[in-house]
């Protein structure tokens, strides 16, 4: 997991300072308007949505849109009609790829998946055909810089994490995602913040080493993969050097 948690880091600070912003704006509405459509409008009630929105906001998402996107969810307003798939394979180097999609047309969605697969050297498999590689969790990604290790580790524990662990220049506390929220809300009751928060997300039980030209090919494959409008989240068990993603 080490590889995929620091290119989601790099992701994060080339997505704030160029023209991607936009595109992950309207990734950001999706799944806001997900969120409300399968649990209802309310925040408090809804934790899916309460995530979605508290990591809109964190990304100075404007408060108009969200609240528009959290209406179309409802019905309050006319909007169009999401439904969330999730498509699997293999990546260069056989590394195993999940792709979670928020679309309103899954035929378009599968052959723009499928195309850029083809191109970069994947393929599409059958339902289940890589998820038995990896474990849902719910995930806290915190600033290293800004908190003790040892302190945030005992907070996290105390909090009913499973696992904690630090990565380059941050940490990671997986729970249960059943755990999820209780335990975001025992860290934040200690005035810890959140670099990124996932109620759900796909952690391999192995990773693949991949390098040179692998390395290359596997990284553009993925980043020409979360480009796409309908791609909510890619998920792959590969470990690369951090200097070959800085590059990539």
């Amino acid at each position: 997991m080490a590889g995929h948690s620091k290119w989601k880091t790099i992701k994060r600070a080339k997505a704030a300072t160029d023209s991607k912003r936009s595109s992950m704006f309207t990734k950001f509405i999706r799944e806001i308007t997900m969120a409300a459509k399968l649990g209802g409008g309310d925040p408090e009630g809804n934790a899916r949505l309460r995530t979605a929105v508290e990591t809109a906001r964190g990304r100075s998402m404007p408060k108009e849109n969200i609240e528009r996107a959290i209406k179309k969810g409802t019905g309050e307003l006319e909007g169009v009609d999401y439904q969330e798939v999730t498509y699997e394979g293999y990546g260069p180097a056989g590394v195993a790829i999940i792709i979670n999609c928020v679309t309103d047309n899954p035929t378009r969605t599968v052959a723009d998946v499928r195309h850029k697969r083809s191109r970069g050297g994947g393929n599409l498999g059958t339902p289940n055909a890589v998820a038995w590689m990896f474990d849902r969790k719910g995930q806290l990604v915190i600033d290293a810089s800004k908190y003790d290790e040892d302190a945030t580790l005992e907070a996290a524990l105390d909090a009913g994490a499973e696992d904690f662990k630090r990565e380059e220049d941050v940490y990671l506390v997986t729970m249960e995602p059943a755990d999820f929220h209780s335990v975001k809300v025992a860290l934040e009751a200690k005035k810890i913040a959140f670099v990124e928060q996932e109620p759900s997300v796909m952690i391999p039980k192995n990773t693949i080493k991949v390098e040179g030209a692998d390395a290359e090919s596997l990284l553009k494959l993925i980043e020409s993969i979360e480009e796409l409008d309908d791609v909510q989240k890619v998920w792959a068990n590969f470990d690369i050097d951090v200097a070959d993603m800085a590059d990539a």
